[in-house]
C-alpha cells in the first residue's frame, strides 16, 4: 500500500518530474559548466580590463553594474540562449524516447513547461556566474581602480531586472521555434540574425521619444547606453539606478511576450504528430492504379490457345538467351590508393549534398540572410570610395562575416555530430574508407554551402545596385572582393570548427568554445588589439582601395591569405590526426609507403612551415 501511494505521488505532478529530469541531465553535461567558466571569465575581463579604470568609474557602482549587464545582454546572451533552449524537446525525438515519455501520465502542458523551466533555470544559473564574479571581486582592486563600499543587493536586483527577464523572452522564442519546427538550425539562424535585426530596430526607433525607445527595447540597452556621455565620473559613481514606469512597462511586455509564445507552443504542439507521420511514412500507397482482383485461375478460359502460345514463345526466348555466351564482368575490390580514396570522397560528398538539399532550415535561413543584407544596402547610403561596385561588395563582405561565422559554427557542428546522433556512425566507420573521405566531405559540404550563400548575397547586392542606378556594374570587383576576402575567411572558420568538434568531441562544448573565441576576438579588435597574425579573417584590416589598387597593399593581403589558408590546412590535418576513428596504425604501410597518418603529419608540418614563413612576411610588412 505504501509503495502504491509513493508511486501515485511520483506521477501526480508531471511538471516536477520533467523539471527534475532536465536538471539531472544538465548536471551530467559539460556545456553548462563551460558556460559558467566563459561567463565568469567575461566578467573578469570587463572588471579588470574594461573602461572603468580608464574613465574613472567605480567597478561596483549602480551605473557600471547596469552598464555591464546591458553589454552582457546584447553581446553574449542570444547565441548562448539558443544553445541551451533550442533543442530540449528535439533531443527526446532524436533519441527516440518520446513514445516512452508520452506513455506516462504527463500532459502536454506539464511536459513543455517542465522542459522550458528546467533548461531556463540551468541557463539562469550559468548567467548568474557573470553577476557573482564582480560581486566577489569587490574584495580586490588593481592600481587606479575605484571601488565603493561592498554591496550585494544591486547585483541581484539588476541581474534579475535586466538579464533574467530579457533572457526569458528570447528563451521562449527560441524554445517555441525549436519545438515546433523540430530543427535546431533554424533556431541558430534566428539567434545569429538577432544582431542585425536588433540594430535595425534601434535605428528605426531613433526618431521616437525616449520613453517609447525604452518601452520598446527588448534588451533595455537604451537605458544607460549613452547617458554617461557628458557626465562626470564622480556623478556616475554616486548615481542610483531606479526603475521608472517605462522600464517596468518594458519588462511587463517581455513577460507577456514570453507567455504568448508558450501559449502558441501549447496550442500547436502535438505529442502524436511525429508518431502519425512515421506511421504514414511506413505505409505503401498506390495512386491511380486499378486494384488487383484476387482470384484463382482454375477455369478453362484462362488457358486458351493465345495464352499457351505466349508462354511457349517466352520459354523459347529464354532458351535462346541461355544458349549465348555472355562475358562475366570482372570485379575488383579496391580499398586503398589515392584514386579509390578520391572516389570514396566523391561518394561521401554526394551523400552530404543530398542531406543538405533536404535540409529544411535553409529555406528559412538563406532567404533571411539575403533579405537582411539587401535591406542594409537599400536603407543605408552607399558612399563610393573607388566605385559603387567596390562599395557594395565591401559592405556585404563585412556584413556576411557574422552569418558565415554562424554557418561555420552551427552547420559544421551539426554535420560533424549528425551520424552519431542518428546512430549510424558504427556502420559508416565499418566501411573500408579513409578518414579524409569521411571528414573532408563534411568540411567540403559546409564550405560549398557557404560559397553558395555568398553567391546569393552577391546577386542580391548586384540587384540592389542596378535598382538604385549606381552604374557602372563591375563584376570583377565583386569577384575579387569575395574571392580574396570571404572565401579564405570561411575556409579558415569551417576548418577551425571541424577541428574544435574533433578535439572537444562534444557538440555543445564546441559551440560554447567557438562562441567564446569569437567573442574574445571581437573584444580584442574593439579595444584596438587587431594584429594581423591573430586575425585570419582580416576583420577591419582591409579597404577596397587596398584590395583593388594593387601594389604593396594587395601583396600584403595575398600573403595574409596564404597565411590563413595554411593555418586552415594545419587545422584540418590536426582534425584528421585526432579523429576518433583510427583506420591505420603507424606511419608506414607495405613497400615503405606512407600511411594516411604519415601523409597527414607531413601535410601538417608543411602547412605550419608555410604559415610561419608567410606570417613573418605579414608581420614585417605591418
Amino acid at each position: 500500500m505504501n509503495q502504491e501511494l509513493q508511486l501515485r505521488r511520483a506521477v501526480a505532478n508531471g511538471f516536477v518530474a520533467v523539471f527534475q529530469t532536465e536538471l539531472r541531465f544538465n548536471l551530467k553535461r559539460i556545456a553548462p559548466y563551460a558556460l559558467m567558466f566563459i561567463f565568469s571569465a567575461n566578467a573578469l575581463l570587463w572588471w579588470g580590463w574594461g573602461p572603468a579604470v580608464v574613465r574613472g568609474w567605480a567597478v561596483n557602482s549602480d551605473f557600471y553594474i547596469v552598464w555591464l549587464f546591458g553589454g552582457f545582454s546584447f553581446m553574449t546572451m542570444p547565441l548562448f540562449i539558443a544553445l541551451m533552449m533550442g533543442d530540449p524537446v528535439i533531443r527526446d525525438f532524436r533519441i527516440g524516447v518520446d513514445p516512452l515519455i508520452f506513455s506516462k501520465p504527463v500532459s502536454r502542458a506539464e511536459y513543455l513547461l517542465g522542459k522550458f523551466c528546467g533548461n531556463f533555470f540551468v541557463l539562469v544559473c550559468c548567467q548568474a556566474c557573470f553577476a557573482l564574479t564582480p560581486l566577489l571581486l569587490q574584495a580586490f582592486s588593481t592600481k587606479g581602480m575605484i571601488v565603493l563600499p561592498p554591496r550585494a543587493l544591486p547585483y541581484f536586483q539588476h541581474f534579475f531586472f535586466f538579464v533574467v527577464i530579457s533572457s526569458l523572452a528570447l528563451a521562449a522564442v527560441f524554445f517555441t521555434v525549436g519545438t515546433l519546427t523540430r530543427n535546431v538550425k533554424i533556431v541558430y539562424g534566428l539567434a545569429v540574425s538577432f544582431y542585425p535585426l536588433y540594430i535595425a530596430w534601434q535605428v528605426t526607433m531613433k526618431g521616437l521619444p525616449s520613453r517609447w525607445r525604452i518601452a520598446l527595447d527588448p534588451l533595455l540597452f537604451n537605458v544607460g547606453a549613452d547617458n554617461w556621455r557628458g557626465r562626470s565620473a564622480d556623478l556616475l559613481n554616486h548615481l542610483t539606478v531606479s526603475y521608472d514606469s517605462n522600464m517596468i512597462t518594458n519588462r511587463a511586455l517581455m513577460v507577456a511576450a514570453s507567455l504568448i509564445c508558450l501559449t502558441i507552443l501549447y496550442i500547436r504542439f502535438s505529442i502524436t504528430e511525429r508518431a502519425r507521420t512515421k506511421a504514414q511514412g511506413n505505409q505503401i500507397s498506390i495512386l491511380e492504379l486499378t486494384p488487383r482482383v484476387e482470384r484463382l485461375y482454375n477455369d478453362r478460359e484462362s488457358f486458351d490457345a493465345a495464352h499457351i502460345r505466349q508462354v511457349v514463345e517466352a520459354a523459347d526466348g529464354i532458351e535462346a538467351v541461355a544458349g549465348k555466351q555472355i562475358a562475366i564482368p570482372q570485379v575488383n575490390i579496391a580499398t586503398q590508393g589515392w584514386r579509390t580514396g578520391f572516389q570514396q570522397f566523391q561518394a561521401a560528398l554526394g551523400v552530404e549534398f543530398r542531406l543538405l538539399r533536404a535540409e529544411r532550415s535553409l529555406i528559412v535561413v538563406a532567404p533571411l540572410i539575403m533579405f537582411l543584407c539587401g535591406v542594409e544596402l537599400a536603407a543605408y547610403k552607399v558612399v563610393p570610395d573607388i566605385s559603387y561596385s567596390a562599395a557594395y561588395a565591401s559592405r556585404t563582405a563585412n556584413s556576411l562575416l557574422l552569418f558565415l561565422f554562424g554557418i561555420a559554427v552551427f552547420y559544421a557542428g551539426e554535420t560533424m555530430h549528425r551520424d552519431r546522433e542518428s546512430r549510424i556512425e558504427p556502420v559508416l566507420w565499418s566501411v573500408p574508407a579513409p578518414n579524409f573521405a569521411l571528414l573532408l566531405s563534411k568540411f567540403s559540404a559546409t564550405l560549398l554551402l557557404s560559397i553558395s550563400l555568398i553567391t546569393a548575397v552577391a546577386l542580391t547586392a548586384i540587384g540592389v545596385q542596378l535598382y538604385k542606378g549606381h552604374a557602372p556594374l563591375e563584376l570583377q570587383t565583386y569577384l575579387k572582393t569575395y574571392a580574396l576576402i570571404l572565401v579564405p575567411s570561411i575556409i579558415f572558420m569551417v576548418a577551425a570548427s571541424v577541428a574544435l568538434n574533433v578535439l572537444l568531441r562534444d557538440k555543445y562544448l564546441a559551440y560554447a568554445a567557438s562562441l567564446a573565441i569569437g567573442g574574445g576576438f571581437y573584444y580584442l579588435s574593439s579595444q584596438g588589439h587587431n594584429n594581423r597574425l591573430y586575425n585570419p579573417v582580416l576583420y577591419q584590416l582591409w579597404t577596397p582601395s587596398e584590395l583593388l589598387n594593387g601594389g604593396n597593399s594587395l601583396t600584403r593581403i595575398l600573403f595574409h591569405r596564404i597565411y590563413g589558408l595554411s593555418l586552415s590546412v594545419f587545422l584540418l590535418a590536426l582534425a584528421l590526426l585526432f579523429f576518433e576513428r583510427k583506420s591505420t596504425k603507424g606511419f608506414l604501410v607495405t613497400h615503405n609507403r606512407l600511411s594516411g597518418t604519415g601523409w597527414t603529419i607531413l601535410v601538417a608540418v608543411a602547412s605550419i612551415f608555410i604559415a610561419i614563413v608567410t606570417g613573418s612576411i605579414v608581420s614585417r610588412a605591418g
